[in-house]
């Protein structure tokens, strides 16, 4: 195809300005149609931004001859769902992150395509984003020496709990876990992307706050088949908020905020420096490019279903022994 237009399932808050856009403004990409279950709410986003057509029926969307390929920016309870479904019609699929509850689940969601002889993407977008395609070339280009180890912290203050439903985020049914899962997920997903796989994996996962089910404490230690070894707190329960990867070679060390536009901080024998690499208006349209250059045979996309997969495993394996203990069955 020599363009692709899209529908949307599941036009919420995300879309609104870190991806629904993005498809707009996107090379040789349109934006045609959009779903959500409330037909006022479908409605209203398509008429704000100037959609074509709108659905109350996952479905319809789905079947619209004119859909190419379609997003699932639904909760990942229903990923799964979707992707078969849009699957079976025969169309590329496009999926939030993370690609699903589980990593059982994303294994079923990447059978379907292949067996449908479809693509599948997954919206780990920080992968594409020009602040950390800035990060991966101060890597590669020796500005550090040879990377050799990887700190991770990632807290924030607990959410009080309003009055009615609890966010889906920290419900497990829904989200697969708390925070971790939503948060945690980038970091492990755009370190899989500068360093390979993660090859080993260790560590543990609680809830020392108490306010939801899901867990609001990870630590753990791991390894990348490059050699590089990394450790990692997540704390969703903390007085201070803090978001630092630090990346530390043998000729210096590189820091960055994950989820904020701070200047990278550059230490080496050179001196330091701070590096500016602010976000895009729309997060995600740097790797609907790269979706819609895969889709039209002008490029490949870095963020796959076999890419995501592995950070599912990751996230897997360390939350196995909290959801035993816990009864969380997905």
């Amino acid at each position: 195809m020599n363009s692709v237009r899209w529908g949307i399932i599941g036009v919420g808050n995300v879309t609104e300005r870190k991806s629904g856009p993005g498809f707009q403004r996107a090379a040789n990409s349109s934006l045609v149609a959009v779903m959500r279950r409330d037909a006022a709410k479908a409605e209203d986003y398509a008429r704000r931004h100037d959609v074509p057509r709108w659905y109350a029926d996952a479905d319809e969307l789905i079947n619209d001859p004119e859909v190419d390929a379609v997003y699932v920016a639904t909760p990942p309870d229903s990923h799964l769902d979707y992707a078969l479904r849009v699957a079976a019609a025969g169309k590329p699929v496009y999926v939030e992150k993370p690609m699903a509850r589980t990593a059982a689940e994303c294994e079923q969601m990447i059978t379907a395509c292949e067996a449908a002889g479809v693509p599948l993407f997954v919206a780990y977008y920080r992968r594409a984003m020009p602040r950390f395609r800035t990060v991966r070339e101060l890597l590669e280009t020796g500005n550090i020496g040879t990377p050799r180890s990887v700190l991770i912290r990632n807290q924030r203050g607990a959410d009080q709990p309003a009055a009615g439903p609890l966010p889906w985020r920290v419900r497990p049914e829904i989200s697969g876990g708390g925070y971790f899962v939503d948060l945690g997920s980038h970091t492990l997903d755009l370190l899989d992307r500068l360093f390979g796989p993660i090859t080993r994996v260790s560590g543990s996962a609680t809830n020392v706050g108490g306010r939801y089910p899901a867990e609001d404490l990870v630590t753990a230690s791991f390894s990348f088949a490059s050699g590089v070894e990394a450790a990692g707190i997540w704390c969703y329960d903390a007085a201070q908020h803090l978001d630092e990867v630090e990346i530390i070679g043998t000729d210096g060390s590189l820091r960055f905020s994950c989820f904020g536009q701070e200047p990278l901080r550059l230490v080496g024998r050179a001196g330091d420096r701070e590096i500016e690499a602010p976000y895009p208006d729309h997060v995600q349209q740097p790797l609907i490019q790269s979706v819609v250059d895969a889709l039209t045979g002008r490029g490949e996309s870095p963020s796959t279903g076999a890419s995501a997969l592995r950070t599912a495993r990751v996230i897997d394996r360390l939350l196995a022994e909290y959801r035993q203990a816990n009864k969380i069955i997905l």
